[in-house]
């Protein structure tokens, strides 16, 4: 995978993705189908690669999915509307922290497996 000057990776496998965000793979192939907003690249072999911006929207949806109890409909919408500050800082401090958690979970795994 690519790196980032900071470090981090700048592209994310689906399985990446769906350990990072608690999410099944199922249900991210499920919102790129429903959710316009969401379009991961595909690779040449045909695998779906994340960006940070994919994660920050698959972190969107699962908020307004979940927190606020929308349905794809109400979620839809609320996507397309204009987000208030306050909403902005409560979706991106909820995302950012799922994601952190999302990502440390990921490394132990990785280590785990690696000392196995």
């Amino acid at each position: 995978m690519a790196k980032s000057s900071a470090g981090g990776k700048l592209y994310y496998s689906i399985s990446e993705v769906s350990r990072m965000t608690g999410l099944e793979p199922y249900v991210l192939r499920y919102w790129e189908k429903e959710f316009d907003i969401l379009r991961p690249k595909k690779n040449r072999g045909g695998n779906r690669t994340y960006t940070q911006k994919d994660i920050d929207i698959v972190n969107r949806i699962n908020y307004l999915r979940k927190k606020e109890k929308l349905t794809i409909a109400g979620t839809r919408t609320k996507l397309k509307m204009k987000k208030t500050t306050a909403d902005k800082t409560a979706v991106l401090s909820s995302a950012k922290t799922k994601t952190l958690i999302g990502q440390i979970r990921k490394d132990i795994q990785d280590l785990i497996e690696d000392f196995s």
